[in-house]
């Protein structure tokens, strides 16, 4: 990206501000930079943007010492622009969300055309009938609960080990998307997803075969306020208890990466190795008058983990199968003060990827000052590998949507 275009792409958006819209800012903080409506009512767009400041600090006790000096580092975690709306009706939307740190566009590689990959987002959905959303584009997966939850909206500073080790992410595809009632307060959503199964920005074509998603959600006592149940944290302070339940099962045909759609390629010597591989997702939220409590499982595993070259010899890469249990909770008291706890557990397979069982744990504190959209947040982890090294970590972030 030229930033040096970056004061004409802010005079554009200006112009065409006060040119096309008959409203202006918007005067609450959190809603957006700018919510333009045409002056013909067929089109709308909201314009956002958010950052995330972290420091972070590692200790490790390597080679039998105690925990030493630590690691340090201040960093952009993340900074994002993000415009969303509709365009000749409210039944058709769009989003499209941009990253412009450098955790945002890091992994570009030849499979995104060498470029830094600054698309997060550029997705169209259409209610085109009752309870019924067709969704084209670039968007996340319906894959588990926590990756699902903006960055913005975590409770604690960045998402857990099962997150980071076996989420399907983003790609590009179709999703439908429907729900029904069942009697007064029930409610049962489905997710479907056919994309292309290597990740976001991929720009060589499919290079495997294509990934397949379902997910079915069950809610017992009927919606969330405000969307609760993919927002972390009960900041509506929900009168009646609310939980949801989630499963995902996701089938990538002839994956050519060896974390479904994410992770390294896995090349050989005529170009691509495939496999199917498999995940699972099974994970719940509850939230009732200020208490949380979220859980996940997910497992993933494949036909042939080992890449092979054409005359069967191992190219040393391997899909990296196992199973991880997540579980976290917090309570906001009404000073917005909030203590949060969670606990992690990972089995990767270890006579295929070689990893060891780790265990983490890890202490939270959040101040919601304007809630998710103007927050400090700081959290304590401990990390146990089995026959492995010893970890602590200390972060403290700063997060502000505009």
């Amino acid at each position: 990206m030229n930033f040096k275009k970056l004061p004409l792409i802010g005079f554009l958006l200006v112009w065409t501000h006060f040119t096309f819209s008959q409203t202006n800012a918007p005067t609450t903080f959190g809603k957006g930079l700018f919510n333009i409506v045409g002056k013909d009512s067929s089109w709308t767009a909201k314009i956002g943007t958010r950052m995330q400041l972290l420091a972070i600090a590692n200790w490790d006790d390597s080679n039998g010492k105690a925990f030493g000096n630590p690691e340090q580092n201040f960093l952009v975690r993340r900074a994002r622009l993000k415009f969303d709306g509709f365009v000749h009706s409210p039944k058709l939307v769009y989003k499209i969300e941009l990253g412009l740190s450098n955790r945002d566009i890091s992994g570009g590689s030849q499979y995104t055309g060498n470029t830094p990959r600054y698309i997060f987002d550029a997705v169209v959905k259409w209610n085109f009938y009752k309870n019924f959303v067709l969704w084209f584009g670039q968007a996340k997966l319906p894959g588990n609960i926590e990756r699902v939850i903006s960055s913005g909206n975590l409770q604690q500073v960045d998402r857990s080990l099962l997150n980071s080790r076996f989420n399907i992410d983003r790609d590009m595809g179709f999703q439908l998307r429907h729900h029904i009632k069942i009697g007064k307060k029930a409610l049962i959503r489905e997710k479907i997803a056919l994309s292309q199964g290597e990740g976001r920005n991929v720009t060589t074509g499919n290079e495997g075969g294509h990934q397949y998603t379902g997910r079915l959600e069950f809610l017992p006592f009927g919606s969330f306020k405000s969307k609760g149940d993919y927002i972390a944290a009960d900041l509506t302070r929900e009168r009646l208890p609310k939980l949801m339940m989630g499963f995902t099962y996701d089938m990538n045909k002839d994956a050519v990466r060896n974390r479904s759609n994410m992770g390294t390629y896995m090349e050989n010597d005529i170009g691509l190795y495939s496999t199917d591989i498999s995940t699972v997702f099974v994970d719940f939220m509850f939230k009732y008058n200020g208490f949380s409590l979220m859980g996940e499982y997910a497992n993933r595993n494949a036909d042939d983990p080992y890449a092979k070259n054409s005359d069967g010899s191992l190219t040393g890469d391997v899909v990296q199968m196992g199973n991880a249990l997540n579980l976290q909770t917090g309570y906001l008291f009404d000073s917005n003060w909030e203590v949060s706890a969670r606990y992690t557990n990972v089995k990767m397979d270890l006579d295929v990827t070689g990893k060891n069982p780790a265990n983490q744990y890890t202490l939270g504190l959040s101040k919601y000052i304007v809630g998710h959209k103007l927050k400090v947040q700081t959290d304590f982890s401990y990390l146990t590998e089995e026959y492995g090294t010893n970890q602590l970590m200390y972060r403290l972030q700063l997060d502000v949507h505009l």
